[in-house]
């Protein structure tokens, strides 16, 4: 079932299927929902809850982001993460939950940070798949204004090229040639949204004290081909008190979950079980 819900002046979807413990997914940036699709295939005793974040997909990116966030572009707007964390927060509002088990990847994984900073009694357990808790490098925002560059000059589509052939792993690729098609169809993301996202990648606050916090239950699912996020990064998740299980898929991309979504599934469905009734 699609739906939609009101956030913040802007109206957000979201995807809803299944009947069992409830498990929020939040994808990576520049995707949508459809990225956890596949994986969700493989876990039947969930309800699954899918959104779009804002900007992407069927969510409106909104008309009021705050600039200034991102000092090296002090004019961009900045679609923060405690942007959407409350946009998170209030989807649970509109389904009448008091809480749920938490799955993101990547800009999703940044969001589950900040929804444990601010309602920490909402989540049952935090599934992180190549997210991690540090914050960007200066190489990386040297990467952010570049790219923000780009998607003011109209070249966001040779962004997206661009990162289908860095983010998909070698492996991936390899094997399926077609997932570098069926992704890139997934990246719908106007210049406007490519922008305010990447600053508010940017201008993300730092983790890793957040992480000493966790007193729910974590999963850490690292790719050993991903080229933004290293298992020594994610290897800081082990310091949550509530526990933390690591794995590592030594052949999988950045895109994870969506290129080896049988694996990650099986790891998901393992650690899900803590949670059953």
């Amino acid at each position: 079932m699609k739906g939609t819900y009101e956030s913040d002046g802007a109206r957000l979807g979201y995807h809803d299927s299944g009947t069992g413990i409830p498990v929020i997914f939040l994808h990576p940036t520049p995707l949508d929902h459809a990225y956890w699709l596949p994986m969700i295939g493989h876990l039947p005793g969930i309800r699954a809850i899918a959104p779009d974040l804002r900007g992407h997909g069927s969510s409106d990116l909104g008309s009021s982001l705050p600039t200034g966030g991102f000092a090296r572009v002090p004019d961009a707007p900045v679609l923060t993460m405690a942007q959407l964390a409350r946009d998170i927060l209030a989807l649970l509002d509109h389904l009448v939950l008091p809480g749920a088990v938490f799955a993101g990847c990547s800009i999703g994984g940044y969001v589950l940070m900040e929804l444990w900073r601010t309602a920490p009694e909402r989540m049952r357990g935090l599934a992180i798949v190549c997210s991690k808790p540090q914050p960007d490098t200066e190489l990386n925002h040297d990467r952010r204004v570049a790219t923000i560059a780009q998607a003011r000059s109209g070249a966001a589509p040779a962004v997206f090229d661009s990162m289908t052939q860095v983010l998909i792993g070698p492996t991936a690729r390899a094997r399926r040639p077609e997932i570098v098609s069926e992704l890139r169809s997934r990246m719908t993301l106007t210049p406007e949204a490519l922008l305010a996202v990447q600053a508010g990648l940017a201008a993300r606050p730092d983790s890793v004290p957040t992480v000493a916090t966790i007193t729910a239950p974590v999963l850490a699912i690292a790719g050993g081909e991903d080229p933004g996020v290293t298992p020594a990064e994610m290897e800081a998740y082990r310091a949550a008190p509530g526990g933390c299980r690591f794995h590592l898929l030594p052949d999988a991309g950045h895109f994870a979950a969506y290129e080896q979504p049988q694996a990650v599934a099986a790891l998901f469905s393992a650690w899900l079980r803590q949670f059953a009734d």
